[in-house]
């Protein structure tokens, strides 16, 4: 009888206990599931840095600016393309971007070369780019997100619906200049504008130096057409 009354305690001290550890667990689940919502929960929806989303806004106003002047067809091509250029040299850090595609190669070129290389290079952008302005058809932007990269720039995600370009994904890098977020590339379906036009560059500085760069851009531009 004893041993039976003993075997009943001991028995009834082990499902206290497993039922009180039971208890611990759910609890301590459950701190760990409201720290998981505080941090992944409503904060997650908000993680937007002040500096994405002043970036992103210069990217909307951009696009939407830019896509009212395509839009409008009763305007000639060539009065869309100084309107266009105007947004584009205040939206864009050209001076940076010409910078960056010549890299180390920059630096080979007097400073008389480099006033016209970034001169010929805005005029070779607006030929490249402007010569697309009757593809457009109606196409519309929707935004992704962006995120904070390093040296303090931010990366606009987007992805153009409609049209040619149907489901393409376009992405604007910039960086704060004198309070002010300015494009320095474009990433398009993963390729780099400043990078597709380093590889370009490139092969001709190493052929002629600065001057036989400078050449080719002033008679490409002047019959607005790629570099070959």
């Amino acid at each position: 009888m004893m041993i039976s009354t003993a075997t009943q305690r001991m028995t009834m001290l082990r499902r206290i206990e497993s039922e009180r550890t039971g208890a611990i667990a759910r609890v301590g689940a459950l701190v760990i599931a409201m720290t998981a919502l505080s941090v992944l929960g409503p904060h997650a929806a908000l993680a937007v840095t002040e500096s994405e989303a002043s970036a992103r806004a210069v990217v909307e106003q951009t696009v939407d600016e830019v896509l009212a002047i395509l839009s409008n067809d009763s305007v000639p091509t060539s009065e869309r393309l100084r309107s266009i250029e105007e947004v584009v040299y205040g939206r864009f850090d050209l001076q940076a971007m010409s910078r960056m595609v010549l890299a180390r190669n920059w630096k080979s070129f007097s400073k008389e070369q480099q006033t016209e290389y970034v001169a010929e290079f805005k005029k070779y952008l607006s030929n490249n780019y402007g010569s697309r302005i009757e593809r457009y058809d109606q196409q519309k932007v929707d935004f992704l997100g962006a995120r904070d990269e390093p040296r303090g720039d931010v990366v606009v995600r987007t992805k153009i619906i409609g049209g040619e370009f149907e489901g393409s994904q376009v992405d604007y890098r910039l960086r704060k200049q004198s309070e002010k977020w300015l494009v320095i590339d474009v990433v398009i379906e993963g390729i780099s504008m400043v990078s597709n036009f380093r590889d370009q560059f490139k092969q001709v500085v190493s052929d002629g130096g600065p001057e036989l760069l400078l050449r080719k851009l002033r008679e490409k531009n002047a019959a607005k057409v790629a570099l070959e």
